[in-house]
C-alpha cells in the first residue's frame, strides 16, 4: 500500500507532510515548500478529482468541505480528495438539493448564508480558495498587524492585488512563481472567477481544468463581493 502525505500551509509557506492519519499537523510535515511546477500540478490534480465527484460518478457527489486539510498525496504527490463526511449524494440528473450549512469557516460559498438552494458549485468556490492558498503560500485568512490589515483575508487581498496590477505581492520572495509573471496573474484571475458570490458566475469544473490548463481564454474577472461577510456569520 502506498504511503500518503498530507499538505500544510504555515508561516513560512506550503509544506508537504507524510502521514495520512494527521492532515494538517505541524509534526507531520517536512517543513519544505513545493515548487512552483509541483502547485500548479497539485492544483490540475485536485480540479480532476472534483470533476470526478461532479460529473463522472454514478452518483453525484458535492463534497461540502473542500480545504487543504482533505487533500492527500501519494509518493508521486497526485492528490486525492478525503474525508466525505460532509458530502451530499445527487442522482445524476439532480443539479441541487437543500441542506442545512456546511463546510468550514473561510472555504464557505456565500450561497449557504442565504437559504438557496445547494449545487456543485459550493465545491468550486472553496476550490477557489484552496488555488488562492496554493499560489500564495498562506492561510486563507490570518491575524495581521494594523498596517497590514488588508491582507489578512485572502481572497479579499488577492482581488485588490489583481486589480491594482499587483499579482507579484502574493508570491513575495517567490523567484519562480515571479519569474511566471503571466501564469501567476493568470491562476489569480481564474480563482476570483471561482469564488465570484453569485454561483452561476463560476465555471464548471471541468472548465476549470481547461482554463487551468490554457485552453480556454480567461476573461476579465468581475468584482467577486465582500467575501470577508462570511468571517462574521459563522
Amino acid at each position: 500500500m502506498q504511503s500518503q502525505k498530507c499538505w500544510d500551509l504555515s508561516v513560512g509557506g506550503l509544506r508537504i507532510g507524510t502521514s495520512p492519519s494527521r492532515k494538517f499537523g505541524r509534526d507531520s510535515c517536512l517543513g519544505t515548500k513545493p515548487s512552483w511546477k509541483l502547485r500548479l500540478e497539485l492544483a490540475i490534480g485536485i480540479a480532476r478529482g472534483l470533476v470526478y465527484l461532479h460529473e463522472e460518478c454514478i452518483t453525484r457527489i458535492i463534497h461540502c468541505d473542500i480545504k487543504p486539510q482533505n487533500i492527500l498525496l501519494d509518493d508521486y504527490f497526485n492528490a486525492r480528495i478525503s474525508d466525505f463526511g460532509l458530502a451530499k449524494l445527487m442522482n445524476m440528473n439532480q443539479s441541487k438539493t437543500n441542506t442545512g450549512i456546511r463546510g468550514t469557516k473561510g472555504y464557505v460559498a456565500l450561497e449557504w448564508f442565504k437559504n438557496m438552494p445547494i449545487t456543485a458549485q459550493v465545491d468550486v468556490y472553496s476550490y477557489g480558495v484552496v488555488l488562492l492558498e496554493i499560489i500564495s503560500c498562506r492561510r486563507c485568512v490570518q491575524e495581521m498587524e494594523q498596517e497590514d490589515e488588508e491582507k489578512a483575508i485572502l481572497t479579499d487581498w488577492a482581488y485588490d492585488c489583481y486589480k491594482d496590477g499587483a499579482v507579484d505581492a502574493l508570491v513575495e520572495g517567490d523567484n519562480e512563481a515571479l519569474d511566471d509573471k503571466e501564469k501567476l496573474e493568470k491562476l489569480v484571475m481564474i480563482a476570483i472567477w471561482w469564488v465570484q458570490e453569485d454561483p452561476v458566475l463560476r465555471p464548471i469544473m471541468r472548465n476549470v481544468i481547461h482554463m487551468l490548463e490554457g485552453t480556454v481564454e480567461v476573461q476579465v474577472p468581475p468584482y467577486p463581493s465582500q467575501i470577508s461577510i462570511q468571517y462574521s456569520l459563522i
